[in-house]
């Protein structure tokens, strides 16, 4: 029998369910529509009566389709697509006339439907918590492997300033000692690297962002602000390699010309320009977060201050800024997550090189970056230089939680105080 075309029997399946449940809750209205006609009172409006008969259809063929899903992914059984897709149109047919028996008017139909919604809101809730438990669990897992190592010290990793682990493929296939290799895990360098071009990011994108903001929420007219705030984002429509061309192909060689114009050696990859082209990428979050957090600063602020007989000025920095700070700290820190997790800017204008240097104009690489060049190479998946992208996404993960929660109390703290003055 020639396999069905899954793409075409999802549609078919979701069709026919939807024609299903459209009858049943055309027939449910019509129920309760005669229930009314004898003169009894309904204890919720008709739609619930529908959502509650649709609920009774459709639940319990979800729940049956998730446990199959569950089984498949432990390998325990394979439930063909073509039986799911069946019990989906079969089953509610069956649990219908049942559904339909259960609608009377004593039933409180709302609080049922609602109980099922609660758990469904739950539920989605729960997703993203046990999504990142098993992000945590996978990388901690894996970096332990990394960790266990006898080439690799906690120690080493995490103060040591030389990186160069291409000496752990020689060193596991036992010819490290006759090449005259040896594999190092220093990440400070990748670390600094990060941090360097992170900062020059941020001093390219909190500034402007945030004036820019201030320009949009405060200052320009109604079709200024129309058609600026569009323009502004549209600079984060374009893709990360579009960028990465344009640091390395025009801002690099340009800085390489200024520096040399000023007596100073410049190298063509470079931590300058992907920290530049990065700020300008991060832009549009800044300018669009902080317009948004001061824009929902209450009017009635402003107006109180112009009362008091304060300029604009005086009402941005003493009123707006303060009360809009918390929105500009979130909005700061999804910019720093953006800055830290890029990854082709880099590539393309600073290199793969692990430097450890105080100089912007040399070349420098990020914790990213490294990442991604041991998860993709050719080298077997227990190799020390493999499983350090997990060391790294590991310390990388414990680093941002950190900043988080530092930055989660300083925000609590000055709700506080604006509170109290």
């Amino acid at each position: 029998m020639q396999d069905i075309n899954p793409t075409l029997l999802v549609l078919v399946t979701a069709a026919l369910a939807m024609a299903l449940g459209r009858l049943a809750y055309h027939f449910t209205l019509r129920r309760t529509d005669a229930i009314t006609a004898s003169g009894e009172e309904l204890r919720s409006t008709p739609d619930y009566y529908g959502w509650y008969v649709l609920v009774w259809m459709f639940v319990p063929v979800l729940v049956l389709s998730l446990a199959a899903a569950a089984l498949e992914l432990a390998d325990v059984v394979r439930v063909p697509g073509r039986w799911i897709a069946v019990a989906w149109v079969v089953l509610p047919l069956a649990l219908m006339l049942p559904a339909l028996g259960l609608v009377r008017a004593r039933l409180n139909a709302r609080v049922l439907v609602e109980r099922v919604i609660y758990a469904i809101l739950l539920a989605a809730a729960l997703v993203s918590i046990f999504t990142t438990v098993g992000i945590l669990l996978s990388v901690l897992f894996e970096s332990i492997r990394f960790f266990g190592h006898p080439a690799v010290t906690v120690t080493n990793f995490l103060f040591g300033t030389d990186w160069s682990p291409g000496g752990a493929f020689l060193a596991s296939a036992g010819r490290g000692a006759e090449q005259g290799t040896g594999a190092s895990f220093g990440a400070v360098p990748l670390f600094a690297g990060t941090f360097m071009i992170t900062g020059i990011a941020m001093l390219v994108a909190v500034p402007v962002g945030v004036l820019s903001a201030i320009y949009l929420s405060e200052y320009s007219a109604g079709a200024v602000r129309k058609l600026g705030k569009p323009l502004i984002e549209v600079l984060a429509g374009i893709p990360t390699v579009v960028y990465g061309f344009f640091a390395a192909i025009t801002v690099a060689p340009l800085i390489v010309r200024a520096a040399a114009a000023l007596g100073l050696d410049a190298s063509y990859q470079n931590a300058l320009a992907p920290g530049l082209i990065m700020g300008v990428m991060i832009i549009p979050f800044m300018s669009s977060l902080c317009d948004d957090v001061m824009s929902a600063v209450p009017q009635t602020l402003r107006r109180a201050s112009y009362a008091m007989g304060a300029t604009s000025r005086e009402t941005i920095m003493q009123i707006v800024l303060p009360a809009a700070f918390p929105g500009i700290v979130s909005a700061f820190l999804l910019a720093v997550s953006v800055a830290i997790g890029e990854t082709m800017i880099v590539v393309m204008a600073a290199g793969l090189t692990a430097n450890l240097t105080a100089n912007p104009l040399e070349t420098m690489t990020t914790v990213t970056v490294h990442i991604v060049d041991n998860l993709t190479g050719d080298q077997a998946y227990d190799n020390p230089q493999t499983l350090s992208a997990f060391g790294l996404g590991l310390t990388l993960l414990i680093m941002t939680l950190l900043l988080n929660v530092a930055s989660a109390i300083v925000i609590r703290r000055y709700r506080m105080r604006y509170a109290a003055d």
